[in-house]
């Protein structure tokens, strides 16, 4: 049997070894899914990682910023099915079945972090949860729009859409265990990245926002709230006729 030569034999990795944004960010999520959101400290999270905690700020700005970036990584994955890929049936029907249904997807895959991107403040009040990035509200609108919704129609249904969204899988996600209490915020820790002002998000790549954002600031909550509670006592009503 040849010797092995020292380039052959394995090494075991090195403790924090190739340590990045990117990976603490998914090992908070981990964490998160495991044990709940009160669990996430930041001397866990670099316990779980083999690292001190103070490696950890290196590359993330404490726990706000860390909790930022768990809502934006969770969000990213959501995909929004664009025209033509729903064949042979592409109607706005279809496109909002694929899209709720992937939501829902991303809720029961992490009931306990759920709760975080239902709740922690989006980056312009006129973004709802849990369809809050830009990348999405822009494909969300343009999807609709496309499929031939007017704009006032795309902005009425954004806000009905993720009203629904948030409502039925926050409750799916209690059900689950997840905490609906808010998680206590500390102090900015430095230079966080916390929440984007409204006035300094940057549109230029998202013409539909752009164009609609007047209409989706808009408050029409209780007139929305009235509309939905009529929906759901006309359904019951055709229920209880069959």
């Amino acid at each position: 049997m040849a010797p092995t030569s020292p380039a052959d034999t394995p090494h075991p990795a090195r403790p924090g070894g190739g340590l990045s944004r990117e990976r603490i960010v998914d090992a908070a999520i981990q964490l998160i899914d495991a044990d709940g959101v009160t669990a996430l400290t930041m001397r866990r999270l670099g316990s779980s990682l083999q690292v001190e905690a103070m490696s950890l700020y290196r590359y993330v700005n404490g726990r706000e910023d860390l909790l930022e970036a768990v809502v934006d990584a969770l969000v990213d994955s959501v995909e929004v099915p664009p025209p033509g890929r729903l064949q042979p049936v592409d109607g706005w029907q279809a496109f909002l079945q694929v899209l709720a249904h992937d939501v829902r997807r991303l809720a029961l895959e992490h009931p306990a972090a759920f709760p975080l991107i239902a709740t922690r403040h989006p980056a312009a009040p006129w973004l709802r949860p849990p369809l809050r990035s830009l990348r999405i509200v822009e494909a969300f609108l343009e999807g609709l729009r496309a499929r031939g919704f007017t704009d006032d129609q795309a902005v009425r249904a954004y806000r009905t859409f993720t009203s629904f969204l948030l409502g039925h899988l926050l409750l799916e996600s209690a059900m689950q265990g997840a905490d609906m209490s808010p998680v206590e915020e500390p102090l900015d820790e430095g230079d966080a990245a916390l929440p984007n002002r409204d006035e300094s998000l940057d549109l230029g790549h998202y013409p539909s926002l752009t164009r609609l954002r007047p209409r989706l600031t808009e408050d029409h909550a209780e007139e929305e709230f009235e509309a939905a509670l009529e929906h759901l006592l006309v359904r019951l009503d055709l229920e209880l006729a069959q």
